[in-house]
């Protein structure tokens, strides 16, 4: 059998918040024309919005603007999850499914200790239903299987560890990508494994990296150049190929990643301007980015002090 695995980032930029980034794993009959997934599924999903019969799975960027609701992303991956066997009903659920390994996290720091909402937030139970069945019919029908959805969630205090750690924010996005495909490809078995991930930091070269995460093989160098960087290694009986990759979400496995990643990070967003705008009276939410999070930092200060907050587990560095 054939696994596609595909990964993106949301929240690399921003001064609050978690960086999140996700990984999917999808199993397709061995034929080459399989890896394209959109064409395989076009019965049932879209790269876009517009067809109320096609379930959206595309680029988060495509589906989701600041304040135009979530109702396009809850629709492509919720009914993904539940297509995984993984139904999700509310915001701890959301964590304990997706970033199971830092749902544990949450109750650590002041703006998640406690809570919690119903989800889907913008989108009707019985509509999410309607598409998770049409998913799953579509699915079977191609004999494709979607085996894993998982992320990791980087929290501030964590993000500025690894900053001391790599010296550099695009170092430190490909060592967590590489762990989260490394775990992800010891829970999935596969005779050939074909993996797509998005460039970090414009970084043309993952061959010393990919050593240090995947020692047991040599990775072989395939192509190194600007547009994509792509290795291969690992025994005949179970050969793996890893694509770096700008603007990669045309590859259904990696738009399929960049919602997850944009969704739980919304999520945790909603929570953290929730917090604060109940010690500081009339804020203005932010979504963390650094001209608005100085604003915010500067609203909060006399708050944040009050309340012993630390930056530590407020503010990233980078």
């Amino acid at each position: 059998m054939t696994i596609l695995i595909g990964t993106d980032e949301a929240g690399y930029g921003p001064n609050f918040g978690p960086l999140l980034i996700s990984a999917t794993a999808w199993q397709i009959p061995d034929d080459d024309n399989a890896i394209d997934l959109y064409r395989v599924l076009r019965k049932v999903v879209r790269a876009d919005t517009s067809s109320e019969k096609h379930v959206p799975i595309a680029d988060s960027k495509a589906l989701y603007k600041p304040g135009g609701g979530w109702a396009n992303l809850e629709r492509g991956l919720l009914s993904c999850s539940a297509c995984a066997g993984q139904t999700v009903t509310t915001w701890r659920e959301a964590w304990a499914t997706f970033a199971r390994h830092e749902a544990g996290y949450l109750d650590e720091v002041p703006w998640y200790d406690g809570y919690d909402s119903a989800l889907p937030a913008d989108l009707d139970v019985s509509d999410l239903q309607r598409c998770a069945e049409r998913l799953a019919s579509g699915l079977s029908e191609a004999s494709v299987s979607l085996l894993h959805l998982r992320s990791t969630a980087v929290f501030p205090a964590r993000f500025n560890k690894l900053l001391d750690e790599h010296d550099s924010k695009g170092v430190a996005l490909s060592h967590e990508t590489l762990q989260l495909v490394k775990a992800v490809l010891e829970e999935t078995a596969g005779e050939r494994v074909i993996i797509q991930c998005d460039k970090h930091g414009g970084r043309n070269k993952y061959g010393a990296l990919l050593q240090t995460i995947f020692p047991d093989y040599l990775a072989e160098i395939v192509r190194e150049s600007r547009e994509t960087s792509i290795y291969r290694w690992g025994p005949a009986s179970r050969r793996i190929q890893i694509r770096f990759t700008a603007k990669g979400e045309s590859f259904l496995p990696t738009a399929l990643a960049s919602m997850a990643s944009k969704y739980l990070r919304e999520l945790a967003m909603k929570a953290f301007n929730a917090f604060w705008a109940t010690h500081v009276p009339d804020l203005k939410p932010t979504a963390g980015y650094p001209v608005d999070a100085k604003r915010f930092k500067a609203d909060i200060e006399a708050t944040q002090q009050q309340l012993g907050i630390e930056d530590r587990i407020l503010w990233r560095r980078k």
